[in-house]
This record gives structure tokens, sequence and C-alpha cells, in this order.
């Protein structure tokens, strides 16, 4: 069967090569997705095993149409009763890139209006529709005169794995922070530093991969297992196999913040996640800190956008440049900003950069070799 596995601009290749180490088939990326091949126990096994994919859809109907009306008339055409029945909810998300359609809601109500007359025609029976909690999500694309109907099996983002108890202002996306991790290469083997951890996450996601632990352990739900199709004993056999593969490594993983209130969240989400042994969670300023081995990784996230005014941007960019320039030679940093100009203050070339975004938010991911006696260089 077709899926679409969704995840966030940048992370696409790595999301593809997520993929094929599961057992997908044909993986192709696409403009913030991976479109592949798989069977129900990959399906089960994406959605409990991914760290950067965002949902899986599996694709049940596609089409071409040259008019609002002809959504109808092909919709009525789908064999609803392999996905829902009457006594079940659902709901519409409709993503419309198309002149056809106006308005995005009217391109979903013409679906819902669909599965509801194909019920009545076939049983004399509708299933009501649930904004709130449905059973079963269906997704409708349409691109121009192209649409693709597919089926959530996810509803749940697979970014909320469940571990997070508690969140600072500005929490970054767990797929981003897996992402990020595994775009830097760190393998485990040699220390990690986030020293502007704010509610841990980035520290929790490269534990989380170094132990192999899969982060659809936390979760109580998934969308497929609402299914007409769902099989309970595929599914748990799945959850062994993925949970015998776990771990537990000598990990060398260092979290830390200026700011008490964000230690006191980051304890918080490590141990809801079970990795108080495998994470260390320091109060301390990032100048003040001092690498506890001759290399290793920094992966940080320092506060940019509408919580900082420029001048204050610039200090603190010029604060980090100095501090991996004289406490962190031999590592390998990694810095997410959305704030080039204050980025220039840091005083390094970077060697790499990767667009992404965090939110809304354009970001760049940039790259620092440190060494003894790095040389002033420009930024961005």
């Amino acid at each position: 069967m077709k899926l679409i596995a969704k995840t966030l601009y940048g992370l696409e290749n790595i999301l593809a090569n997520e993929l094929t180490g599961l057992g997908a088939k044909d993986v192709r990326p696409v403009n913030r997705a991976v479109v592949f091949e798989g069977d129900q126990s990959i399906l089960y096994k994406v959605n409990y095993c991914s760290r950067t994919a965002m949902s899986v859809l599996m694709e049940i109907a596609e089409f071409r149409i040259r008019s609002s009306d002809d959504l109808h008339k092909n919709s009525l055409r789908i064999d609803w009763k392999k996905y829902l029945d009457p006594d079940r909810t659902f709901s519409v998300v409709p993503v419309i890139h198309s002149p056809l359609f106006s308005h995005t809601g009217y391109a979903g109500l013409l679906l819902k209006d669909a599965v509801a007359d194909w019920f009545v025609q076939k049983t004399g029976r509708r299933p009501s529709v649930s904004t709130s909690n449905p059973d079963i999500v269906f997704n409708l694309h349409i691109s121009n005169q192209q649409v693709t109907v597919s089926i959530d099996s996810s509803v749940i983002p697979l970014y909320k794995r469940g571990y997070r108890r508690e969140q600072g202002l500005a929490p970054m996306n767990e797929v981003l922070a897996a992402g990020i991790v595994l775009l830097s290469g760190w393998d485990g083997t040699t220390a990690l530093l986030d020293p502007m951890c704010g509610s841990g996450t980035i520290p929790v996601e490269a534990a989380l991969i170094a132990s192999g632990i899969p982060p659809g352990r936390y979760r109580n739900y998934f969308g497929f297992q609402k299914w007409m199709d769902y099989n309970e004993e595929l599914f748990n056999s799945i959850v062994e196999e993925c949970e015998a593969a776990v771990k537990k490594p000598d990990l060398n993983i260092t979290c830390s913040d200026i700011s008490e209130t964000a230690v006191s969240l980051a304890k918080l989400n490590i141990a809801s996640a079970g990795l108080s042994d495998r994470i260390s969670v320091v109060q301390n300023d990032f100048r003040d800190l001092k690498p506890e081995a001759n290399s290793g990784f920094i992966i940080m996230n320092p506060p940019y956008g509408e919580r900082m005014k420029q001048s204050e941007s610039e200090n603190l960019y010029n604060m980090i440049g100095s501090t991996f320039k004289h406490n962190f030679p031999g590592y390998k940093a990694f810095l997410i900003t959305s704030d080039k100009e204050a980025l220039k203050q840091i005083g390094l070339k970077y060697k790499e950069k990767v667009t992404l975004y965090n939110g809304s938010l354009e970001c760049i991911l940039v790259k620092y070799e440190l060494y003894e006696g790095s040389r002033k260089k420009h930024g961005p």
C-alpha cells in the first residue's frame, strides 16, 4: 500500500533514511514528506519507531477533477466501508491548493457529504462528524486538479511523544530536536552538551536515539488502533520486537541552563522519559561550563526571534562564540537560529548550514568545528 510520512522542511532525507532502515520500500522524499510502500506491519512500525515523521497517511484514492462537483461524484466511488462504519465518527482535514476552491473548508465539506451520502445509500445510516475526538481522520489533498484522499494512521501528531510533562516559553518540537541530533551525526560514543536546554527536548531525544528507545513507547494511542482492520496481535508483536532492541549504552550527555526554572522543567521531563540515569542536569551559565572530554558535540537552541531584543541577541551570540573558542576546542558545535544578524556575532565561520523550520520560523542549523586558537572570521 502507498504510504506518506509527513515531516518538517529540511528533514526529508533524514526521514527517508529512517524509513529505509525500518523496512519501507520505494522510498521517495518529496517536499515536507516521504512517499513509500509498505504493508500493515510497516505502517505500525513507522508510527511506533520513527523519530522524524510527524504523521503517517495511507492513500485510499487518487483522481482528477475539473470542478467542485467532480470531487463529490468521484468520492462516492470510494468503498468507504473498508475504513468506516455508521457507528464510528470521522473528520476531514483538507489541504487545498487549487483554483477550483476559493475556500478550503468547502472542499472538506464536499468530502464529508460524499461519505455521509455513500452510507445512506448503502445502509440507510450515516456516520457522525466529530471535530474534537474523531475515530477516523481522513486527509483531503488537492493540488490544482489532482485529488488524493488518505486516512491518518497517527491522528495525534507523532511529535507529541507523551513524555513531556511541562514546557518552557518556546519549547522545541520533538521531531525537530531528533532531526537535528541525527543531522549532527552524533552517535552516542562521545560527549554531548546542550548548554541552553530549556525543557530538555534535545538531550531527551539524543538519549532515545543512542539507546534505541522507540519514541512511540510513551504514547497510549495511535489512530490505526480504531481502524476497521486493526490487528492488535500484530501491533503487540512489533512493540515487543522494537522494545527488545533497546540498549543501555554508557552515555555522556549533559543538559544545562542558566535558568533554575528551565533546569527544573528539564529534570521533570527527563524523569518522565525514564532517562535520569543517562542525562546529567546542571544549572550553569554557558560561559562558565568546561568540557568533560577533549572532544564531543554541542547542540544548542539559544533564544531568538520575538524572545530577544536585537542588542540582547548580539551580546548573547558574542558570548556563545567566545565560549566556543576558549572553552571547547576539539568539539563540533551545532546551533539553530532564525537570527542571521546576531549569528554574525559568533565570530566564527560555520562549516555547514541547513535550512529548517521551528514552527513558522525559518531557521538555519549551522555547524562549527572548533579547534585551539580558532581564528575570527566573518559569519554568514
